[in-house]
């Protein structure tokens, strides 16, 4: 029975392609809102270990009960290898400031990735950077300062982390983009899967044989601990996120590569909308006015990134025909 989303994507289909996108952000601001929840009963190690065991054997009888074992082999090795060691440190990025940092904090750190794919697309691709990357980069700058705050006294390097996550996701886009296209979603979630359970049980080997400080352990315990005790909520919390996980990154993966980012980018910004929602949810808190302003303002920038993105992609290709 061949499951059309886990095959390998056939051309341009940019309103499937929304659909995909809307789903996959959806569900993971979930997920990451359910991560801060859960951070003081589990450490990321464990999380990542046990996610990513899920996620494994949910990917396998995804492609078994589809076409078959097939679809988790990559077609270019080296480029879905090297996103997968991108993606392994993007998360721990992320999630390491988890709970220190608000979701909204979070969210808007990672959605800066927008403008690193500006930065990078003239080293990187050969691209100009004009008068209107620089300007959406100075405004996305700007929507970062207001919500990390560095004026203020209790500012901490903690959250740079998830711009730094941001910057890894932008890699993490130009490669699907450029080299795994043509990859069948399970095959990228599959290699993501398998560099989180090495990465992941290698920090519990050697925090459990090489234990850090007492002063360390207590205050970041989610990323100085290796293997807490496990309760069953948290094995149920890694099942649940290993769902939402493997639903929203093979949604976002097929998106990206069924239609051109330019058209999906500005709709990628409703996941700093989502993460508002769920920190309501879960944590009856709303983003305060600067927050608001900020996580405004990146999405103006990313949003004005796409559009020029796509005029020069447009000319690019008149000038080609």
């Amino acid at each position: 029975m061949k499951i059309d989303l886990f095959e390998g994507p056939r051309g341009d289909r940019p309103l499937f392609a929304l659909v995909l996108l809307l789903t996959g952000v959806f569900v993971l601001a979930l997920q990451d809102s359910l991560v801060k929840l859960m951070s003081s009963q589990t450490s990321f190690w464990q999380f990542q270990t046990l996610r990513s065991l899920g996620n494994l054997a949910f990917i396998v009888m995804l492609a078994v009960v589809s076409s078959g074992i097939g679809l988790i082999r990559p077609k270019n090795w080296k480029a879905v290898c090297l996103r997968a060691g991108v993606m392994t440190v993007c998360m721990f990025c992320f999630f390491a400031g988890a709970p220190f940092l608000s979701v909204p904090q979070m969210a808007a750190g990672l959605y800066t990735y927008p403008l690193f794919v500006s930065l990078l697309a003239g080293p990187v691709l050969g691209e100009t950077v004009g008068p209107w990357r620089v300007g959406a980069l100075i405004l996305g700058i700007t929507g970062a300062a207001f919500i990390l705050s560095p004026w203020d006294d209790d500012f901490s390097i903690v959250q740079l982390l998830p711009m730094l996550a941001g910057f890894l996701y932008a890699v993490n886009i130009l490669i699907i983009r450029r080299a795994c296209r043509n990859e069948s979603p399970l095959a990228l979630a599959f290699s993501v899967g398998i560099a989180f359970v090495v990465s992941g049980f290698a920090g519990i080997v050697l925090l459990s044989l090489f234990p850090l400080g007492t002063d360390v352990r207590q205050s970041m315990p989610f990323v100085a601990i290796g293997w807490p005790e496990l309760s069953m909520i948290v094995l149920g919390f890694a099942a649940l996120s290993s769902v939402l996980n493997l639903t929203g990154n093979i949604c976002l993966s097929r998106a990206y590569q069924t239609a051109d980012s330019s058209w999906l980018a500005p709709m990628d910004f409703s996941y700093l909308v989502f993460a508002g929602i769920w920190s309501r949810v879960l944590f009856d808190q709303w983003p305060t006015v600067p927050a608001i302003l900020g996580m405004s303002l990146i999405a103006t920038a990313g949003i004005v990134t796409a559009w020029r993105e796509k005029i020069a992609a447009a000319k690019l290709s008149a000038a080609a025909s």
